[in-house]
């Protein structure tokens, strides 16, 4: 069953130009073009929010940088460099005031936690979230984080086999969400409501499923999110073939094959293409199941080479970084040798100086001797 939940969206733009009143460079442009590049250029919006990060003065600023870079390690699912940078964003909350900023932080460093399945310390983190955005006054500005939260703690339950807790929390979701319905918001809902489906099949409440995945379809649909439409349907079929209502679910399946066309998603395409051969199989066309069960290899061959591929530029990429953190260590090394060296050289010259004088001071001395013996 394919997990549809890292789509979350919690975009931390600015919450008021004020905050760049000081600032001789449009920071708030290039935090919402890096914004944009997360999942299309990620290493583009990594290299806009170090650029931030280092040359801003302004601690809000460096924070959404910190976080902008988070976004798009997350993109690339190298989770770990996605938290370590979210976690430098944390570090520099105290110094802070913007409190809506601290609550998009500590939910996102749940979210990031959760991603490497650290459930304990996601599960504090939504809690301190969830305590923040209750105090907060203006209750407008927190309905989006409160969505979210409630959403990964829905995920977290889910993946622990706990679907009527996550249930629980995916309608707490849902009805944050329904109070701003913008459209990253109707986005949001779609997933949601895709994986309160998803609870709803492991439960066999098939009627539950369908209406659930049927609520997520046309929410993506009004926004036009092909990939989010292409997974209900996917789910909506999966319930379809849990009736034995094979013909149905191939016709769902061939629709979501459809829109993914547009999407280029190897994930929802191996899934797509897994049901397709499997309903198929089940009606007995043992021509379209081989076609789909062909494709289904052949894309799931084309995951493995793209995860090795992550893989090996993440090590490369983890390589140039340490090979970077070594030749600055050499560099302090070399420094620190060459500050001793002169110390030494220093020190050595002072000794000589020194030396010379005590010789110099002796023979002057040893000739006073001689000369008032010889005055005797």
């Amino acid at each position: 069953m394919s997990k549809l939940y890292y789509f979350i969206v919690l975009l931390l733009l600015p919450n008021s130009a004020l905050i760049f009143a000081q600032e001789s460079v449009d920071y708030d442009k290039m935090l919402r073009s890096g914004t944009l590049l997360i999942y299309d250029n990620p290493d583009s919006a990594i290299i806009k929010g170090q650029k931030i990060v280092k040359e801003s003065k302004n601690i809000d600023i460096q924070i959404q940088g910190l976080k902008l870079i988070s976004d798009a390690y997350s993109s690339k699912r190298d989770y770990e460099k996605s938290l370590e940078y979210v976690i430098k964003a944390t570090h520099l909350l105290s110094k802070s005031k913007n409190k809506l900023l601290k609550i998009k932080v500590i939910v996102k460093t749940g979210i990031q936690y959760h991603q490497l399945k650290i459930y304990d310390k996601a599960l504090q983190y939504l809690d301190e979230g969830e305590q923040l955005s209750l105090q907060y006054p203006i209750k407008d500005s927190i309905y989006s984080s409160l969505g979210i939260n409630y959403a990964v703690r829905g995920f977290i339950y889910k993946e622990k086999f706990n679907c009527d807790i996550a249930i629980d929390y995916f309608n707490k979701s849902l009805e944050s969400f329904n109070k701003i319905k913008t459209k990253t918001v109707i986005a949001n809902i779609s997933i949601v409501q895709y994986n309160k489906g998803n609870c709803y099949l492991l439960s066999f409440d098939l009627e539950s499923a369908k209406q659930n995945f049927n609520k997520a379809i046309k929410e993506a649909s009004s926004i036009k999110a092909n990939s989010l439409e292409a997974f209900a349907l996917k789910g909506l079929a999966q319930a379809y073939t849990l009736e034995a209502k094979y013909n149905e679910a191939i016709t769902t399946l061939e629709r979501a094959l459809l829109i993914s066309s547009e999407v280029n998603d190897l994930i929802l395409n191996q899934e797509i293409y897994k049901g397709l051969s499997n309903n198929y199989l089940a009606i007995n066309n043992k021509e379209e199941f081989n076609k789909f069960h062909t494709k289904y290899l052949n894309t799931q061959n084309l995951i493995k080479l793209s995860e090795r591929k992550s893989i090996s530029d993440s090590l490369i990429e983890k390589k140039v970084e340490t090979n970077s953190q070594l030749n600055t260590q050499v560099s302090k090394y070399y420094f620190f040798i060459f500050i001793a060296l002169i110390f030494l050289l220093l020190s050595f010259i002072v000794f000589i100086i020194i030396r010379k004088k005590q010789k110099k001071e002796a023979k002057n001395l040893k000739k006073r001797i001689q000369s008032l013996q010889n005055e005797k």
